[in-house]
């Protein structure tokens, strides 16, 4: 519960500041009456005391136990407090009773907790998502790419489903797996990207450029490996990808249009004139400089550019800014649209 070692010992408030939900599985008859009571006398408890996120039980206990006027009284508080119970279920208990009091199955529990997620604020809009690096080849051993992890295009793809969205994930090469319900499409290069996001971006309402593309790739793809010479140095001539963001937003009935600047300097000057140059409705701007919310990390700080104001949001884990990004971009869609 106290950790000395921890900066303040507090571990207890930074995990209660940390969730969206709080999910007890399995919540025994003990535990539901600690938090009945107010108990802080373990980690779990203490948590759910200092914590503003929704807090969700899944019970398991005897029958008998389920059963107790006090149990019950103690379900009737914990309700009126907004806390949500989810099950128990009934059935033959490990005891050789049967009844109700059986946890929920896990699978069940885990649809129920990604439930408490969905917003609703896209429902029935198509968003389209890139995400991760492109990969441009210099021969068939060897390319030129980046750092991008994907991490941060995957989060904002969940968290577009989550608001409702039929939601289409564009992805260079990563090591990610899919989100629930998301449309995945697997590309390598900046050009093969270009071609997937503007058939996909034909009938969407937005499209969040998330990905790290390569501004340049080689003139000459080498069709076999390129063998080491005598010379110390390679000369290799680079010629500029197409710009897959501005494309989209030149488009006469355009998507609502976010792109993203990962800048080491200048970072909120360079994102306003990234927003002007390409004909963007939101640019999200982050300072890649900061190892601890660069490339591969798992947390992000970000400044979004709006045509008229700035708005920033401090560092946080990927999955919690994508949410956090979502709803914003839906605001601003939504008062653009009217």
């Amino acid at each position: 519960l106290l950790d000395p070692a921890a900066e303040a010992a507090m571990g207890h408030i930074e995990l209660a500041r940390w969730a969206d939900h709080i999910l007890v599985a399995p919540a025994s008859a003990d535990f539901m009456a600690q938090l009945t009571v107010g108990s802080g006398e373990n980690l779990l408890s203490t948590i759910c005391l200092a914590s503003k996120a929704r807090i969700v039980l899944a019970p398991a206990m005897n029958q008998g136990m389920w059963r107790n006027q006090s149990t019950q009284d103690n379900v009737a508080t914990l309700t009126k407090r907004n806390i949500q119970l989810f099950g128990p279920a009934e059935g033959s208990q490990a005891c050789g009773d049967i009844g109700p009091g059986r946890m929920k199955e896990p699978n069940d529990i885990a649809l129920f907790a990604a439930s408490l997620f969905e917003s609703g604020i896209l429902a029935g809009k198509n968003v389209v998502i890139t995400a991760g690096p492109t990969r441009e080849a210099l021969d068939p051993v060897r390319y030129i790419s980046n750092y991008s992890s994907g991490k941060m295009g995957f989060a904002i793809a969940q968290a577009a489903t989550d608001a409702g969205a039929v939601t289409t994930l564009i992805t260079g090469p990563v090591s990610l797996p899919t989100p629930l319900d998301v449309t995945r499409i697997d590309v390598i290069s900046a050009q093969d990207m270009f071609a997937a996001a503007m058939q996909a971006c034909s009938q969407c309402d937005i499209f969040i450029a998330a990905a790290a593309v390569a501004d340049y790739r080689p003139v000459n793809q080498h069709s076999q490996k390129i063998k080491k010479g005598a010379s110390d140095t390679m000369n290799i001539e680079l010629t500029k990808n197409i710009d897959i963001v501005a494309s989209v937003a030149a488009q006469d009935n355009k998507p609502f249009t976010v792109g993203f600047a990962a800048e080491t300097e200048h970072v909120v000057s360079y994102a306003r004139e990234k927003l002007k140059r390409k004909n963007l409705d939101l640019v999200i701007a982050n300072d890649i400089s900061n190892s601890a919310i660069g490339f591969n990390s798992d947390d992000n700080a970000v400044t979004v550019i709006y045509p008229d104001k700035e708005k920033t949001l401090e560092q946080r884990s990927k999955s919690q800014l994508a949410t956090h990004l979502i709803e914003l971009i839906a605001e601003q869609f939504h008062h653009l649209a009217g």
